[in-house]
């Protein structure tokens, strides 16, 4: 059985069906542009054009003094608009699937990420305040069909994607892959209450919407497991041990403590312990938004008193069982499971301990998050490579060495210090191989070596880095 894992690692631009012919370890680059000359597709060919992201693509790019900076901007920036929405209408409603890139499949957390770098401009553009209501009505759909479900499909009537179809677990039609990851529930929230913020319109908070959020809201209760381990268990043959989850699917001991399981992390890996502190800190987060949402926008305060009361409980039980003494001194755990045994690492998949302050789960400047994001940038983190081309974070999905540029961009999204920004900066610029776009991974020594040509989140996510920097550091740019 071929795994998504499999396929992943076949970097060149392409189908789907291409990436099934025998895996590469590591695909080499295309030689390097000549020139700066776009790599967006024709206009007549992308999936969707804002007038307003492409003001701010103009207006930014006149800002930035290192030509290939504004060539790797103009590119990444747009790059889900370009390539990864679909759009339609249900029940006369909006309605936008959005693939990763090089799978055809809708993730939870990728589809939010996607498009949130697009938020500030809703405002100033009708058609692309549209698109993300439409992706607010899918992700409430997704959430119906199945609150354990990390990815779904287009077309119900689709198979289940190449590497889930052997899977051990309850599989529905619609549903890509089912791996139950806590921040799958989160995203959403956080997509949610960001356009409302974003747009103060309440249009796509609607009774579906509502049901969707007190599912995703009940699902985490579940997966407290005061009352037995739930209904969910998943197993995959593969000789990949992070592909299934031990102990007959349903994850290693764990002790009813108040923290939400997650059977994988945000990374699509199997947790080695089942208490996910950074999902757990994001579940923290997300439930005081929909708290504040359920009071502002759907008026029904039991709902919102649900929500804050199970975000005071897991904020009780992080503080409890979510940090650890090591030889840097206190910072938080990476999993745990409630009986005192704690790991420590970090991966580049958000959230993780790097992005913490930047999905909001806590304030930059927190004592305890800067001391935790210092040791996760070190070799006291086992995934934390650092190379001749590069240093940065990657994880077990890819293995070691290789780096993913998205740590390097949470990195710098996550400073107040010019001269790590400016380094991120010129790493970010020095790693893309030639081929104007970010990447899931490179190796260490050698950016030529890499994964996933088309992996969406990683370009938007760099286009709101330097849309960030150049609102609030314009001459880091310059």
């Amino acid at each position: 059985m071929t795994t998504r894992r499999e396929v992943l690692k076949w970097s060149a631009m392409g189908s789907l069906a291409a990436a099934m012919a025998p895996p590469l370890a590591l695909a080499a680059a295309s030689p390097p542009a000549s020139g700066f000359v776009s790599r967006r597709p024709a206009k007549a060919d992308r999936c969707f054009t804002s007038v307003a992201v492409e003001t701010a693509i103009a207006a930014t790019k006149k800002r930035i003094g290192d030509p290939e900076l504004a060539w790797l901007f103009e590119n990444c920036l747009p790059n889900s608009l370009d390539t990864t929405v679909k759009l339609g209408t249900v029940d006369g409603k909006p309605d936008t699937f959005v693939i990763t890139g090089d799978i055809d499949a809708m993730w939870l957390r990728d589809s939010s990420a996607q498009v949130w770098p697009y938020l500030a401009f809703l405002k100033q553009d009708k058609p692309l305040a549209l698109l993300v209501q439409g992706v607010i009505h899918r992700q409430a759909r997704c959430i119906l069909l199945d609150p354990y479900a990390n990815a779904f499909l287009h077309d119900p009537s689709s198979k289940p994607l190449t590497w889930s179809g052997s899977d051990i677990t309850t599989m529905k039609p619609g549903v890509g892959e089912r791996k139950y990851e806590l921040d799958s529930l989160c995203y959403p929230i956080r997509l949610a209450h960001g356009y409302w913020k974003a747009t103060g319109d309440a249009t796509p908070f609607d009774a579906t919407w509502l049901k969707a959020m007190k599912l995703a809201v009940a699902t985490m209760r579940e997966q407290q497991r005061k009352h037995g381990p739930g209904p969910y268990t998943f197993q995959r043959p593969s000789p990949i041990s992070t592909e299934s989850v031990p102990l007959s699917g349903y994850g290693n001991p764990s002790r009813p403590v108040g923290l939400i399981h997650s059977m994988f992390r945000p990374s699509d890996d199997a947790c080695i312990l089942p208490y996910l502190i950074p999902s757990n800190l994001f579940a923290v987060a997300s439930l005081r938004q929909l708290a504040e949402m359920a009071n502002a926008v759907a008026h029904d305060a039991a709902f919102a008193n649900e929500c804050k009361s199970l975000a005071d409980e897991v904020d009780r039980a992080l503080a409890a069982y979510g940090t650890m003494q090591t030889s840097t001194g206190k910072v938080w755990a990476y999993e745990v499971d409630g009986y005192g045994n704690q790991l420590f690492m970090d991966d580049a998949n958000a959230p993780g301990l790097l992005s913490l302050a930047y999905l909001g789960c806590c304030r930059q400047d927190d004592p305890l998050y800067q001391a935790t994001r210092k040791r996760a940038w070190s070799e006291d983190n086992p995934y934390f490579f650092k190379g001749t081309a590069a240093s940065g974070i990657g994880g077990p999905h890819q293995g070691m060495r290789l780096i993913w540029p998205m740590s390097i961009i949470v990195k710098a999204l996550s400073s107040s210090d010019d001269g790590e920004i400016r380094q991120c900066l010129q790493w970010l610029k020095t790693t893309h191989a030639g081929m104007g776009f970010m990447h899931e991974s490179f190796d260490q020594d050698n950016p030529a070596k890499y994964t996933r040509a088309w992996f969406a989140w990683a370009n938007t996510l760099f286009g709101e880095l330097i849309l960030k920097v150049a609102r609030e550091r314009p001459a880091l740019l310059a």
